[in-house]
């Protein structure tokens, strides 16, 4: 039975849902916060804030994007243990964020949204979840991100297997990899990260490789106390190591989106890498990739390669046939006999917003208008859905640089939309016209890109590039820097 739960806000407070509290819930509660609402109600299907910082947890889970950048500009920590901080501190971030600004008390822990429609006659939203309440609501932000459900592979004999077998964002603590023979499928951002940590534990380690990533070097390091005292004692100092990453980040994006000099330049600094990391020339081979330097995301790591040339090692690049009870069959004929597999294949990202229901105006069904692929004005607002709200939506990843800058644009965008529909008491919706005029621009931008170059995570099944956005971070701040009242209409 479903109960429904009243709005305690009037048009002069509107009620508020959030979906998640990662890096964009949380910085979408902070911000309407400081504006002053507080008539906040956010889901999380978790028993603790922190988005995928909460849910990964394997071997060497951590950030590729310094500590300094991949944090909140008003939140700037001066006493990050390291430049590119672990798992475990990034959740302990989030968590004092949460506390800090006052938004854990707004939090619904352990409930889930599983739909969500837009009621014409009253104006508002009422929010379904998987224990049975509807909550009435406003305004409807959904933070679920593009990295929150895991991608498995359709292999022919998947549910075969007899021994473990589990993804690395469902990392099973509980199988003690010491002694065992390994697979790994997937090369991607975790794999990098996790094997380099099993490999010494494991009596042999194959790793199954469709596409080499490119690989730079990691240049992490520990910060000292000296180095807290001083961005304690002189916060400017947080502003300039931010500000220089954010160049860097700016500079390696402009590498591959706007000059071949750059670019080429990234790629002859990658192969240096491999060179100097791996002495074998028919593993370097199988190693180097063989499409465009930014194609595919960029990944930093100085312990992933040499972690590939110990001899209880093995990278396979033939293409899985299928996995059977004991092992893995290849195209070859050949097969390998193991004793765990861990899925290191990434997440559906282009599957927004899933496996959530959202309906708007004339019964329209977000899932069903995002069929051939997701696409919102900027990666924000959807024509027919009337104050509803996107972080991390559609063609708002980066290639390169802090998704968390990107999060703080878009909070700060949603935060003026909703004071507009405050002030007019009228939900709010971007026009279809400028909508299709906004994702035209992109796409004939994304068209020629570098990412339409080969498979990735950032095109979806028709090969459409839904997730990223093709230009620089600073292009993006301007953009979302000032609400065009005349982009919307009131409904």
């Amino acid at each position: 039975m479903e109960v429904v739960v009243p709005a305690s806000g009037g048009v002069d407070e509107p009620k508020i849902a959030i979906i998640g509290t990662g890096f964009g819930g949380l910085a979408a509660a902070i911000e309407l916060k400081n504006a002053g609402y507080e008539d906040l109600v956010i889901f999380e299907r978790g028993d603790e804030v922190g988005g995928v910082w909460r849910e990964n947890t394997y071997p060497g889970a951590a950030c590729d994007v310094p500590s300094p950048f991949y944090s909140f500009s008003f939140g700037r920590n001066p006493k990050w243990p390291r430049r590119y901080s672990a798992q475990p501190d990034i959740l302990d971030y989030l968590r004092r964020a949460a506390d800090t600004y006052g938004v854990r008390p707004h939090v619904r822990f352990e409930t889930e949204v599983k739909a969500a429609d837009f009621d014409e006659t009253t104006g508002r939203w009422s929010v379904h979840t998987t224990n049975g309440d509807i909550t009435e609501v406003d305004v409807l932000i959904s933070a679920v991100g593009q990295l929150s459900r895991p991608a498995f592979p359709n292999i022919k004999g998947c549910n075969s297997f007899t021994g473990p077998m589990f993804h690395s964002a469902e990392w099973d603590h509980d199988v003690d990899l010491a002694g065992k023979r390994v697979a790994v499928i997937g090369t991607g951002a975790s794999a990098i990260q996790f094997v380099p940590e099993i490999q010494p534990q494991v009596a042999e380690l194959t790793l199954f490789q469709r596409t080499p990533p490119y690989v730079l070097p990691r240049m992490d390091t520990e910060f000292s106390k000296v180095h807290h005292k001083i961005f304690t004692r002189v916060p400017a100092t947080q502003l300039i190591e931010r500000g220089g990453w954010w160049g860097v980040t700016e500079a390696l994006g402009s590498a591959f989106l706007y000059s071949k000099a750059l670019s080429a330049t990234v790629k002859r600094l990658c192969r240096a890498h491999l060179r100097h990391q791996v002495k074998d020339k028919t593993l370097r081979a199988k190693l180097w990739p063989d499409y465009p330097v930014g194609c595919k995301r960029i990944l930093f790591s100085s312990n992933y390669l040499p972690s590939l040339t110990e001899p209880n090692v093995e990278v396979v690049t033939d293409g899985i046939a299928e996995i059977t009870p004991t092992g893995i069959k290849t195209a070859d004929g050949a097969t390998r006999e193991v004793d765990v597999i861990i899925l290191g294949t990434g997440f559906t990202a282009s599957d927004f917003l899933a496996p959530m229901g959202i309906t708007g105006l004339g019964g329209r069904d977000l899932r069903e208008q995002w069929s051939d692929s997701a696409r919102a004005y900027l990666g924000v607002s959807v024509p027919d859905f009337p104050n509803l709200f996107l972080m991390y939506g559609p063609n708002t990843n980066l290639g390169s640089g802090s998704i968390v800058f990107m999060l703080e644009c878009q909070a700060r965008y949603i935060r003026q939309a909703i004071t507009h529909a405050q002030q007019k008491q009228r939900p709010i919706m971007v026009r279809e016209s400028v909508a299709e005029e906004f994702d035209a621009g992109l796409q004939e931008r994304l068209v020629d890109g570098v990412w339409s170059q080969c498979s990735s995570w950032y095109r979806n099944s028709s090969g459409r590039v839904s997730t990223n956005w093709p230009g620089l971070q600073t292009e993006y701040r301007k953009r979302t820097a000032s609400f065009d009242e005349t982009a919307y209409e009131y409904v």
